[in-house]
C-alpha cells in the first residue's frame, strides 16, 4: 500500500480511500440480506454512494447552476441517480465507483506524462552563485543582471547564459539535447543555461538576463505547446460540445418514446414495468456515450508525445505542428549547418596572376573588409587571419603556379584585426561586403559582387566556397587580387539521414543553398539529395519553396507537408513561408527557438528523421484512441437502445474503454527507440 500511494498527490490519496472504503461497503451489501428491508437497503446503499460519487454530484449541480449542464458529471449523476431510483442498488453505486477509478487513473496517468516531462526538461535552476567584492552569494537568478560574475560549482546547474572567464570543466547537456556526451568548455567559450556542470569550477560572466537565458526559453516553448490545438483536438472539443447534449436528448427520447411505441403501436398495457426496463435502457445509453475517454485521450496522447520528443532534444511547439510533422512529404534543406557542420576553415588563398600582393596581403585585407559582418564565411575569414595562418596547411589544394598561405608565411605570428582602419562597410545581402580600408576600397564576395562592380576575376575550380578579393581607388574602378577558399565539412550523418528520410516515405528532398553550384552538386551528390539549387539568394530560396509547394500539392495533395530545415536566423523568410520550419543546431540560439515550429537542439540531422517517426507514432496513436473509443461506444449504444446491454457492459463501455485509451496514449511518452 506504501509503494502505491508514494507517488500520489494528496487529493489523489484521499479519492483511493474512497475508492477502497465504497468497493468494501458495497461488497458487504451486495452479501448481507437485505431484500425484506427495501428501505433500509436503499439507506445502506446511499452511504457507499454519496461516499465516492459527492464530488461528481457537487460538480453536476454546480454545472446546472452555472448554465453548462452537459458534461460527463451531469451523464453520471443522471445515471446513477435514475438507477437508484429504479432500485438497482449496486449498478448505481458501481457506476459511480469504476467511474472515480477512471478518474484516478487518468489523473495518475496525467501526472506520469507531466512527471516525466518535468524530470527530462528538469532544466530551471533554483539559484545563481553572484561573486560581488570578492564574495560569493547565492541569489534569485532573476537578481543578475547582464555582466556579473557567477560561480557554477561541480553538480551544479549553469543558470544563466554567458561566457567562460576561469576554469576548464565537463558540462552535461543531455537535457537540452538528448544525448549523453558531455561537453568540454574553456575560457572564453559560450556556455548555456540548463546544462549541468559535471567537473571543475567555473567563473562565467553573464550575457543575458535570466528570462532571456536558453532554459527560460525552451520551458517556455514546452509550457505554451499545449495552446496550439492539432485538427483531431479542435475536432474532438467540437464534437463533445454537441455530442454531449444530442446523447442526453436521445436518452429521454428512449425512455419516453420507447414505451409509447410499444403502447401505441404493439398494444402493450402502460406498466411500471414497461416504463421501468426503458427508463433502465435511457440510463445504460447515458452511461455509455459518457465521452471521457475521446476527450481524455487524445490531449493525452498529443501530451505525450511533445514531451517524448523533448527528451530526445526535439522541441514541438503544438500539437498542430506534430501533425503537420507525421504529414511530411517534401523536405527542403539548407546546406550549412544543416548538412554541412557550418564550421568554415580557410584552406588556401590564391593570388592574381597579374597582381604583385601576396597571400597574407590578400587574406588581411579580406578579413578587414569582413571585420563587422556575422557570416560564418566572414567568421572563418577573420580567424585565419587572427590565428596568424595555422589552420592554412602548405598541403591545402592549390592551382598549379598558385601561392597558398603556408603556416611558415609572414603572416604566421597572430594578431587582432585593427576595425579602425575600416569604414564605410557596405554589406550586399547574398553576394558579400564592400568596405574602405585604409583609404583604399576593397570588396570581398562571390562571382556576383565581382560581376555587379564589373570586375573580371579568374574563376576558381576547386571545391569550395570561393572569396573573391578586389581592390582600387575609392572613386575609380577596382582590380582582382586573388581569392581565398573556404571548404566545410560534411556531417557524418547527413548521408544516413537522407536514406532513412525517404524509407520513411518522404518523396522529395531538396538541397537550396547560396553556396557556388560545383560545391553545392558535391555535397548534394555525396549525401544522396533528389534536387540540388545553388547561388540562391534568400529571395530566390522563397520562390524556390513557392514552386515546390505548388508541386507537392499537385503531387501528394494539399494534405501532404514540406518542410524546410534551417538554421533559423538566415532563412526566416523561407522558414515562414514552409508549412513547416524546423530550426537544426539550434542550442543557445534565441532566432532559432523564436523562427521555427520544430526545433532540433543539436546538429545530428538523424534527429530530423526522428523527430518525424515520433510524430507520426503519436498520430496514430491518436487515430487508434478515436476509433477504437467511437467502434465500442457505438456498438454498445445500439445494444444499449435495445435493451441487450445492462449497466455492467456500460460501465466497460465508459471507463474500460477509457482506462484502455489513457494506458495507449502513455506509449507516445516512450520514444528512445523510434
Amino acid at each position: 500500500m506504501t509503494k502505491l500511494t508514494e507517488n500520489l498527490n494528496k487529493k489523489q490519496k484521499n479519492l483511493l480511500l474512497r475508492i477502497i472504503a465504497a468497493a468494501v461497503m458495497l461488497v458487504i451489501l451486495f452479501i448481507l440480506p437485505l431484500d425484506d428491508y427495501p428501505i433500509v437497503r436503499f439507506l445502506l446503499f446511499l452511504v457507499p454512494y454519496f461516499t465516492v460519487g459527492y464530488d461528481i454530484l457537487r460538480k453536476a449541480f454546480k454545472g446546472i447552476l452555472n448554465h453548462q449542464v452537459f458534461d460527463e458529471c451531469f451523464l453520471m449523476a443522471v445515471a446513477t441517480i435514475g438507477a437508484m431510483i429504479l432500485g438497482e442498488y449496486t449498478e448505481g453505486v458501481a457506476v459511480m465507483l469504476f467511474y472515480q477509478i477512471g478518474e484516478l487513473f487518468q489523473s495518475i496517468a496525467v501526472g506520469k506524462s507531466r512527471r516525466s516531462i518535468s524530470d527530462l526538461m528538469d532544466i530551471r535552476p533554483d539559484y545563481a552563485n553572484l561573486e560581488q567584492d570578492g564574495e560569493v552569494e547565492r541569489v534569485d537568478p532573476d537578481e543578475v543582471e547582464v555582466g556579473s560574475i557567477i560561480v557554477i560549482r561541480p553538480g551544479e546547474k549553469v543558470p544563466i547564459d554567458g561566457i567562460v572567464v576561469e576554469g576548464n570543466s565537463s558540462l552535461n547537456t543531455s537535457a537540452l539535447t538528448g544525448e549523453s556526451l558531455p561537453r568540454d568548455v574553456k575560457p572564453g567559450d559560450e556556455i548555456i543555461s540548463g546544462s549541468v556542470n559535471m567537473s571543475g569550477l567555473l567563473r562565467v560572466e553573464t550575457t543575458k538576463e535570466f528570462d532571456e537565458s536558453t532554459a527560460s526559453k525552451i520551458l517556455e516553448l514546452v509550457e505554451n505547446a499545449g495552446e496550439r490545438k492539432a485538427k483531431s483536438e479542435q475536432f474532438i472539443t467540437k464534437f463533445a460540445r454537441w455530442y454531449t447534449p444530442a446523447v442526453c436528448y436521445s436518452a429521454l427520447a428512449l425512455a419516453i418514446l420507447g414505451p409509447l411505441v410499444n403502447i401505441l403501436v404493439f398494444h402493450e398495457p402502460s406498466t411500471w414495468e414497461l416504463w421501468s426496463d426503458w427508463i433502465y435502457r435511457a440510463l445504460t445509453f447515458l452511461v455509455i456515450s459518457c465521452p471521457c475517454a475521446i476527450v481524455v485521450s487524445i490531449p493525452l496522447s498529443f501530451f505525450g508525445g511533445i514531451g517524448g520528443a523533448s527528451s530526445e532534444g526535439i522541441l514541438i511547439k503544438g500539437s498542430n505542428f506534430m501533425e503537420t510533422l507525421a504529414n511530411v512529404k517534401y523536405l527542403v534543406m539548407d546546406k550549412t549547418g544543416t548538412i554541412t557542420k557550418g564550421n568554415f576553415e580557410v584552406t588556401a588563398v590564391h593570388d592574381g596572376r597579374d597582381q604583385n600582393m601576396d597571400s597574407a596581403e590578400i587574406l588581411e585585407l579580406a578579413a578587414l573588409a569582413e571585420s563587422h559582418s556575422s557570416h560564418p564565411i566572414a567568421s572563418s575569414i577573420r580567424r585565419a587571419y587572427e590565428a596568424g595562418g595555422k589552420p592554412l596547411e602548405a598541403g591545402s589544394p592549390a592551382a598549379a603556379g598558385r601561392e597558398p598561405l603556408e603556416a611558415g608565411s609572414p603572416a604566421a605570428a597572430g594578431r587582432e584585426l585593427d576595425k579602425s582602419r575600416v569604414s564605410d562597410v557596405q554589406e550586399v545581402s547574398g553576394k558579400g561586403v564592400i568596405a574602405v580600408v585604409d583609404g583604399m576600397k576593397v570588396a570581398a564576395g562571390n562571382l556576383k559582387l565581382m560581376k555587379m562592380l564589373e570586375v573580371e576575376c579568374e574563376p576558381c575550380h576547386h571545391v569550395g566556397t570561393i572569396v573573391y578579393v578586389a581592390k582600387g581607388a575609392v572613386d575609380g574602378p577596382l582590380s582582382y587580387i586573388g581569392h581565398v577558399v573556404i571548404s566545410d565539412e560534411i556531417k557524418p550523418t547527413s548521408a544516413e539521414a537522407v536514406s532513412s528520410l525517404k524509407k520513411a516515405g518522404v518523396m522529395k528532398t531538396v538541397m537550396l543553398t547560396g553556396d557556388i553550384t560545383s560545391m553545392a552538386e558535391s555535397v548534394a551528390k555525396e549525401v544522396g539529395m533528389d534536387e540540388v539549387h545553388a547561388e540562391l539568394l534568400p529571395e530566390d530560396k522563397v520562390t524556390y519553396v513557392e514552386k515546390l509547394i505548388a508541386e507537392k500539392n499537385a503531387q501528394a495533395g494539399p494534405n501532404a507537408a514540406l518542410a524546410f530545415v534551417g538554421d533559423g536566423i538566415n532563412d526566416a523568410p523561407v522558414l515562414a513561408i514552409a508549412d513547416l520550419g524546423i530550426a537544426m543546431g539550434a542550442l543557445g540560439s534565441d532566432a532559432a527557438i523564436e523562427a521555427a515550429d520544430v526545433v532540433l537542439m543539436d546538429d545530428d540531422p538523424a534527429k530530423i528523421v526522428k523527430a518525424i517517426r515520433i510524430a507520426r507514432k503519436c498520430i496514430r496513436i491518436v487515430n487508434e484512441n478515436i476509433w477504437f473509443a467511437i467502434g465500442v461506444k457505438f456498438l454498445c449504444l445500439i445494444l444499449g437502445a435495445m435493451g441487450i446491454a445492462n449497466m455492467w457492459l456500460a460501465i466497460f463501455a465508459d471507463v474500460g474503454v477509457m482506462v484502455l485509451c489513457v494506458l495507449n496514449s502513455v506509449r507516445a511518452l516512450f520514444v528512445k527507440n523510434v
